[in-house]
């Protein structure tokens, strides 16, 4: 059998039978998962932004409801590049019906906040919060 290597230089990360062991950048270039984790981390820092999954990993829950005493993560999608969510206080939305937003330290040691929309995604909208003068 021979292994095939990627774009970033390794090989596939261990995958399911629905996943490959790799993501694909928006050139069609393949990158390992740790590899995506740390293109993922230097993009944070670069933008100020990201787009990431709001999980509860002992919930057990088959639709997701965020609830404080939960312990929260932050992640990208193959769940290498994790952060720690301090609370998340819930509100409404006129669209979604509720909103959860809360605040994690970053991948550049500042503070950012997410909000994700509705219990039916785990998708969070993240930005680094801007430091006061």
């Amino acid at each position: 059998m021979t292994v095939e290597v990627l774009e970033c230089g390794h090989t596939e990360s261990p995958h399911s039978d629905f996943t490959r062991g790799y993501g694909t950048d928006a050139d069609g270039n393949r990158h390992c998962y740790d590899c995506c984790a740390e293109r993922e981390r230097v993009a944070m820092i670069e933008t100020g932004r990201a787009t990431l999954y709001l999980t509860a990993p002992e919930s057990g829950l088959p639709s997701f409801k965020p609830q404080n005493g939960m312990r929260h993560e932050l992640t990208d999608w193959p769940g290498k590049l994790r952060f720690l969510v301090g609370y998340i206080r819930t509100g409404s939305h006129n669209i979604a019906g509720v909103r959860y937003d809360g605040h994690f330290w970053g991948p550049d040691g500042k503070r950012w906040r997410f909000t994700q929309y509705g219990n039916n995604t785990q998708i969070a909208h993240c930005k680094r919060l801007k430091v006061a003068a």
